[in-house]
């Protein structure tokens, strides 16, 4: 952690000096983590691309400002939730499907692997890929905040407090913001169990 400090007040630093090799690190460094984020959230490679490409652009625009390194993450995820909540195009469409091979960072061939103990089987990898596309669709489902604040808080691992700052809402609107999010992802995928039987 105390490394990852020195890294975001070294690159803040070389940002702030007009260090040309520092926007090639922060999205050698951001980037997937950005891109992936925008596909779960947005739904479609294009829409996440956009939300990529915005995200970069305040970042470098704005990025100057900011003054405790220690921050650097916290007021990025501000960015990028903020863009994907902009986002035109949100996937309310049940067609529209996320493929778990998309979230690879760019330019990358390798597979997508989740780690599932149950995986070492020919039929726990099966059940494993039926649960990740029924969460998937079960999130497109939700409205874009309760999206992004279940995006943020169980899938990138944001604490409450952290995920309070992105939003710019209090520690205790967050809880009860994620607590919403969390029942109605639940009842999104009660409502696909009960679509299937």
């Amino acid at each position: 952690m105390a490394d990852e400090s020195r890294d975001d007040a070294a690159f803040l630093e070389a940002v702030r000096r007009g260090d040309a090799a520092a926007f090639d690190q922060f999205v050698e460094r951001f980037g997937p983590m950005i891109l992936a984020f925008g596909m779960r959230s947005c739904g479609r490679r294009e829409d996440a691309e956009d939300v990529f490409q915005e995200t970069l652009v305040k970042v470098f625009t704005q990025l100057r400002g900011l003054e405790n390194p220690g921050a650097l993450k916290t007021w990025l995820w501000r960015v990028v939730a903020n863009e994907c909540l902009m986002s035109r195009r949100g996937p309310r469409d049940p067609a529209r499907s996320i493929g778990i091979e998309d979230l690879r960072p760019p330019g990358s061939d390798a597979p997508v692997e989740f780690a599932d103990p149950r995986a070492a089987s020919p039929e726990g990898a099966a059940i494993a890929a039926e649960e990740r596309a029924r969460v998937e669709a079960a999130l497109r489902n939700l409205p874009p905040d309760y999206r992004v604040i279940v995006l943020l808080r169980d899938f990138e691992g944001l604490s409450t407090a952290e995920v309070a700052e992105v939003l710019g809402v209090t520690e205790a609107n967050a809880k009860v913001r994620l607590h919403r999010a969390r029942t109605a992802l639940r009842a999104e995928l009660a409502a696909g169990r009960e679509e299937r039987r």
